[in-house]
């Protein structure tokens, strides 16, 4: 019992590490009043191009960089659409979403054509710093990129949010873009840094797939985790930390539900409601939640300087 419960907690590390990059990301730009529904274009587009470039080059380290380049792109463009020409957000995101989902399917057709079997790559290795030891060995066999998300990039994002100059201005042009403007705040690029910024991070994890935990790219390979991970920043409350927790909560069920299939428990139920498990847990996570949600005053309100 105590061997499932150890992997169950690393496999939810795994699952929930994809989830936590760009739900951070789509905080970044909800903060900042932007509802940035292209993120699942975003993450698939960054797991192409992380692939694609990781193949060409052989080196994984520049895939990742071109994921996140490409992400940061992906956000410039929706920010160019929503904050610059005021397009409607929902449109523009769903636009987004609709294009880069299909130039990654173009670019996958022109590079590697109607292949049967998906075309794979050396993936990232697990780092297992403390195999010896009897808990943490099975636990610490993590990918540097989810060591990376949870020890590094999730404490900054509390700070960059809620300790640093830059993050006042986010929450600020978030909540009251004309009082942050009147104060001296450049609301558009504050707009633009924090959609670039979310961008980026909904790329890499979108590459975290392709590049680390399955080593290939196929059609299906975000499988909906762009929209989850907009439920779950407003299951956060917009908050980095309560995000992440909400990750915790998809992955381990994610996780549970993959381990119940494999030991082939004989249950009067169809296979298939275990993998509608995680997403039902989420819907009811979330409208539990999102009774109290608090979001941010300019969430979705186009700005223009009288």
């Amino acid at each position: 019992m105590g061997t499932f419960l150890v992997n169950l907690l690393a496999a939810t590390l795994r699952v929930a590490t994809p989830l936590s990059l760009a739900g951070i990301g789509e905080t970044y730009a909800e903060r900042a009043g932007v509802l940035n529904l292209g993120i699942e274009g975003t993450m698939f587009f960054g797991a192409f191009i992380g692939f694609y470039v990781a193949d060409l080059t052989g080196s994984l380290w520049l895939g990742l960089g071109a994921a996140l380049c490409s992400g940061i792109l992906a956000g410039l463009l929706m920010a160019l659409l929503s904050v610059t020409l005021g397009v409607n957000q929902h449109v523009s995101g769903l636009g987004i979403t609709l294009l880069l989902s299909g130039l990654a399917l173009f670019g996958y057709r022109l590079q590697y054509g109607g292949r049967s079997t998906p075309p794979a790559i050396e993936s990232f290795k697990q780092l297992a710093p403390f195999t010896d030891v009897p808990v943490w060995g099975p636990l610490s066999e993590q990918y540097l990129l989810t060591y990376l998300t949870f020890l590094v990039i999730v404490p900054l994002a509390w700070w960059l949010l809620y300790r640093t100059s830059f993050g006042l201005k986010i929450r600020a042009v978030g909540e009251n873009p004309e009082a942050a403007d009147a104060a001296g705040v450049n609301v558009f690029l504050v707009r633009y840094l924090a959609l670039g910024l979310g961008g980026g991070l909904m790329a890499v994890g979108g590459a975290f797939l392709s590049l680390a935990q399955l080593g290939a790219f196929t059609h299906g390979i975000i499988s909906g985790r762009g929209w989850v991970a907009i439920a779950l920043v407003i299951f956060g409350n917009w908050d980095p930390l309560k995000v992440v927790g909400g990750a915790f909560i998809f992955g381990g069920t994610f996780a549970l539900q993959l381990r119940l299939q494999a030991m082939g428990l004989e249950l009067p139920i169809p296979y298939e409601t275990f993998l509608a498990l995680p997403y039902l847990v989420t819907i009811g996570a979330l409208v539990i939640a999102g009774r109290n949600a608090s979001y941010p005053a300019a969430l979705l309100k186009p700005y223009r300087r009288e």
